[in-house]
């Protein structure tokens, strides 16, 4: 067979791969269209007796990046203590927003300024809901694309971490599992470097302060090998100075919540940051799902409608604006 002729077949098996994923498979496209100013907002099915009021967090006055003058000379390993198993359901009860960062978290942060990573930078890392379009791209269009309301606060978190927000990573494409994060084979041939993963990829163009790992939705048929395989995606981010914060999912497509529960007890084991998302879309209408119970309902990042806020999108884009503050305020400042 001639070696074109290989590359095409591969071509093909990939996108039967991605193709037959849920989590991006039928989702409608997002209306990323602005209104005019002081145009009516279609309301769309809503409950008005039900309300959306994530907690607020804390600001701090933004500092500029300053690359490091020299080689960093990195511990092999970090300080690890050892921590109580987390109870199979204790994750639903677990807050929404991370609390103040752990050692550990210190620890990473202080390995990547040794590496030259950002502090003003983010990665996503996952599937179709990390991919740009769909999460948090509005943050650096303007602000004709999103309004904060009572959040104002956090337009600082905004014009901290200008330019990540609509960046497309690398390590983000509809389909992908945590094993596609980890193959070399899903990695971008034009931008990644030959035998690079996407994850390192992403890392290594970026050169983030944390990244939000957005996995699980794609391997509610993979649950055996989930677990594994998202360990080596944390292990791999801490070694490369990149905090990682882990993120639930709304969806249950495994019946048994056993894909959140794996993420939740990860989170704890490694003493790293959890964005418990699950536990924010509860108590919207239909659990912020769609009728296919995978894919998140959408309504525009206008958050001085509390109305927006009954859907799982904005909500999902709050909360990702409320632990970056978290983490800006409280890592030390470069």
């Amino acid at each position: 067979m001639k070696p074109n002729h290989t590359r095409t077949l591969t071509a093909l098996g990939a996108l039967i791969l991605l193709l037959i994923q849920v989590s991006c498979a039928a989702a409608p496209a997002p209306n990323l269209t602005p209104e005019a100013p002081g145009s009516a907002r279609p309301e769309g099915s809503l409950r008005d007796t039900q309300s959306a009021t994530p907690a607020l967090l804390w600001t701090r006055t933004p500092t500029a990046f300053r690359p490091p003058t020299e080689t960093p000379t990195i511990t092999p390993t970090l300080t690890a203590t050892p921590r109580p198993t987390l109870a199979p359901d204790a994750w639903m009860n677990l807050p929404v927003i991370p609390g103040e960062p752990s050692q550990i978290v210190l620890e990473i942060f202080a390995r990547g300024q040794e590496l030259g990573n950002n502090p003003r930078a983010f990665s996503k890392i996952g599937d179709c809901e990390a991919v740009a379009s769909w999460f948090l791209k509005d943050f650096d269009l303007g602000e004709r694309y999103y309004n904060l309301g009572e959040y104002a606060s956090l337009q600082s978190v905004i014009d901290y971490y200008k330019g990540s927000f609509e960046r497309e990573s690398l390590a983000a494409k509809a389909g992908f599992t945590a094993a596609s994060a980890l193959s070399a084979l899903w990695a971008d041939p034009y931008k990644c470097e030959k035998g690079e993963t996407p994850l390192e990829c992403e890392y290594r163009v970026n050169k983030p302060v944390m990244a939000f790992i957005i996995l699980g939705t794609n391997d509610y048929n993979h649950r055996a090998t989930f677990e594994p395989n998202l360990r080596k995606v944390v292990e791999r981010s801490i070694e490369l100075g990149v905090i990682p914060v882990l993120v639930t999912k709304a969806d249950n497509l495994e019946g048994d919540n056993s894909l959140n529960a794996t993420i939740a007890a990860i989170a704890n084991e490694y003493n790293v940051p959890l964005w418990n998302y699950w536990a924010a879309v509860q108590s919207l209408p239909n659990a912020g799902l769609q009728e296919d119970k995978a894919h998140l309902t959408w309504a525009p990042n206008l958050f001085d409608d509390p109305k927006n806020l009954l859907f799982a999108w904005p909500v999902r884009n709050l909360n990702a604006l409320q632990t970056l503050e978290l983490l800006m305020t409280t890592l030390p400042t470069p």
